[in-house]
């Protein structure tokens, strides 16, 4: 059965749109996972993510997206997380890499280098 409303009266529609700060956010939060962006892509991930899902909070409903805001933003602090790690791996590798022959001068003076390597 239809309704008639007569000439001047439209049925409303309810369009909704997807929100492009969550879209975007999801995309430099991959990119920021995968290292393609590290740190940068990965803290603009989560200022979009954050973005979006206060800007999908008060649309009543005219945005969505919210999911994706949310993977972006989880994205955003692996990636971050990720950075860090490989920050404090290379900084590691690089005062290994330039202490290695301070320790075997200094096993040399204690003579004690040829007995940890098994050298006589």
């Amino acid at each position: 059965m239809s309704q008639n409303y007569g000439p001047n009266y439209e049925q409303p529609v309810n369009y909704t749109r997807t929100s492009v700060s969550a879209v975007a956010s999801l995309v430099l939060g991959i990119l920021g996972v995968i290292q393609v962006l590290p740190f940068i892509g990965s803290i603009a991930g989560l200022i979009l993510g954050y973005a979006a899902k206060n800007e999908i909070s008060h649309s009543n409903g005219a945005v969505t997206g919210d999911g994706l805001a949310q993977a972006g933003v989880i994205l955003g602090w692996v990636g971050i997380g990720l950075t860090l790690i490989g920050l404090c791996l290379g900084l590691l590798m690089f005062i290994g890499v330039f202490s290695l022959p301070f320790g075997f001068a200094f096993c040399d003076q204690l003579n004690a280098g040829s007995q940890l390597f098994g050298l006589h």
